[in-house]
């Protein structure tokens, strides 16, 4: 049970189940990671025992090295996201540390970042303003008085 549970951790990133379930899914995600991160052939044998999938395991032995390189433990995260309404089982969120959607968020901050300055420094009146002078002007030389 618990090797398709880490086959689709690695192949997707992030799964849900109850926190029994994620305690133990971390326990062996973690240790096939460190397999990965050895990246010889018998961590590669060792590895293919519990994942199920060839290519998941060819993806995870590839970008081992780039995506958790720099950490020496704890690749996975367990989130505790609540009670399941069927049953009341807790449920958590496993997700891996080193995502590309730590990335992801990261570049979104600092393009955010760059915009405001941007915005700030730019000198430019908003467009908002600019219609409603002309609403205003409009107004006026009708003689109606009302915007």
């Amino acid at each position: 049970m618990f090797r398709n549970m880490v086959t689709s951790l690695i192949k997707y990133d992030r799964i849900r189940t109850t926190d029994v379930k994620a305690k133990e899914l971390k326990r062996l995600a973690d240790k096939i990671i460190t397999l990965a991160k050895q990246g010889d052939l018998s961590a590669r044998r060792q590895a293919l025992s519990i994942v199920r999938e060839k290519d998941v395991v060819h993806k995870l032995f590839e970008e081992a090295s780039e995506r958790f390189g720099s950490i020496t433990g704890g690749y996975t995260r367990i989130v505790k996201i609540g009670i399941r309404s069927g049953d009341a089982a807790p449920i958590s969120i496993v997700e891996l540390v080193g995502s590309d959607n730590s990335k992801k968020k990261e570049e979104k901050k600092k393009k955010t970042k760059s915009a405001v300055k941007k915005k700030k420094f730019s000198g430019k009146k908003p467009v908002g303003d600019k219609i409603k002078k002309e609403a205003v002007t409009a107004a006026d030389e009708s003689g109606t008085g009302s915007v």
